[in-house]
Parts: C-alpha cells; sequence; structure tokens
C-alpha cells in the first residue's frame, strides 16, 4: 500500500566502506511482505532514491544504502533529528510460502539488505535458510553477524578472497542443498544465479527509477516474458 510520510532519523551510522545503515522511525503498516522498498525525497534533487528496506519494527525501518552519488552522499551526512519526505509500501516483496524447509536467500552488495528482513520471517515460520552474501572484498563486508543473530547460516564470498569463499556467490551455491532460492543484485549477478541453481527462484531486479510505483516506465526491463516495471511487476521473470 502506497504512503507518503515524513520519518525521523535516529540513527545513520557507516558500518562498512561507504555503506551506512540508516533508522527511520515512523508508520509502518504499508510494508506487508519482505523485499518491498521506499523512495526518499532529497532536498535539491528531482528524482527521489529508491533504497531496499532491511528490515522494520511497529515503528522503524531499518534502510542500508553507499553512498555512491550525490544524492546518497548527502544521505550519508544527515544526522538524528533530521526528517525525510519518504514514499513507502513500494514493489511486491517476496512470496515466502513457495521456500520449501531450506531456502537460500542470496545478496550481492546493495543487494545484501533486502534479504535481512527475508531471512527473518523464514525463520519465524519455521524454515532454515542459508545466506549467501557477496561481496568485493573484505572492507565492504556488513551485517554477516546480524544474519547469524537471527539463526541464518551464512557464507560469505568475497571477489579478492580477502574473506570467506574466493569468487562469486554462484562458487558459494555449489556447496549447499537448498529447496528454494530467493535474490537481489545486479543483472549479472542474477544472470549467473539463474544459471548455476537447479531449483525455481524469485529474483528481485535493481533499477533506476523515477516515481518508484509504476507510473513513469523509466524502471522497464526486458525479460524472457516481455518488458516488465522493476517496481511494480510481479513475478518479472529471467532476465533476457
Amino acid at each position: 500500500m502506497l504512503k507518503q510520510d515524513l520519518y525521523t532519523i535516529e540513527k545513520n551510522v557507516c558500518i562498512a566502506k561507504n555503506t551506512y545503515e540508516m533508522v527511520l522511525l515512523g508508520d509502518t503498516k504499508s510494508f506487508v511482505a519482505p523485499g518491498q522498498f521506499l523512495n526518499i525525497k532529497l532536498d535539491g534533487f528531482y528524482l527521489r532514491r529508491p533504497i531496499s528496506v532491511c528490515d522494520y519494527d511497529d515503528d522503524s525501518i531499518t534502510i542500508i544504502y553507499k553512498a555512491v552519488g550525490k544524492g546518497t552522499e548527502k544521505m550519508a551526512k544527515m544526522g538524528k533529528g533530521e526528517k525525510l519526505d519518504i514514499l513507502t509500501g513500494l514493489g511486491n516483496g517476496f512470496d515466502i510460502s513457495k521456500s520449501g524447509e531450506k531456502p537460500v536467500v542470496i545478496g550481492g552488495g546493495a543487494g545484501v539488505p533486502p534479504m535481512f528482513n527475508l531471512a527473518k520471517e523464514l525463520i519465524k515460520n519455521g524454515k532454515k535458510p542459508v545466506a549467501i552474501l557477496g561481496f568485493n572484498s573484505a572492507d565492504e563486508v556488513f551485517y554477516k553477524e546480524e544474519f547469524e543473530k537471527i539463526g541464518a547460516d551464512v557464507i560469505i564470498t568475497t571477489v579478492d578472497g580477502s574473506v570467506g569463499i574466493k569468487g562469486f556467490v554462484t562458487d558459494a551455491i555449489k556447496t549447499i542443498d537448498y529447496t528454494y532460492f530467493y535474490t537481489c543484485g545486479p543483472e549479472p549477478m542474477l544472470k549467473a544465479i539463474y544459471n548455476n541453481t537447479t531449483t525455481s527462484g524469485q529474483l528481485s531486479f535493481e533499477e533506476r527509477m523515477g516515481c518508484g510505483f509504476g507510473a513513469c516506465m523509466g524502471c522497464s526491463c526486458k525479460t524472457k516474458y516481455g518488458n516488465k516495471r522493476i517496481c511494480k511487476d510481479p513475478n518479472p521473470g529471467q532476465p533476457a
């Protein structure tokens, strides 16, 4: 359910290289499934910034973002008590009913945060997820301990081999048994996962967005099942 509201920053801290965790206080009733996102308005910028939701409870939302452009760099400098105009309840989220007993959740870089709330929901429903978290190097790793604290088995991969398995998330997939997969990350990673998994799964695509709720068509992506809006269309299929 789309909603626009003001949210107050409770915390905004650096947790890894160029990576920040922000906790926002406000209404969270518009979120109904893990994997949804929000869209943040920043003064001086025309377009909002879409950010995946890492976690939420009755009165707070946690997001994790990388400071990679002028907008997110401005966010990184904001402090406790500042307010943000945010659209919430965007995206369809993941369907956990298809997971089976041993699902694997796979996140690459900025695709790691939405896997956290997903893993929590799977565990609440009696499942035993494995979390594969992929990064370029050790200084970019975040949330390993947080996944472990909620009861997920965690496998870290790094491209340079500085921590965990050297290589990509697909190298880790080959080492485990699983009943279903969920994943979020850049399109090359999603294609590689599609080509290296043995079960069905759900993919959350990353794309630049305008409105975030399906009106502008700016985030349309070509898939094997036609052009789909990443922000709005359910089950966008596999990348073309």
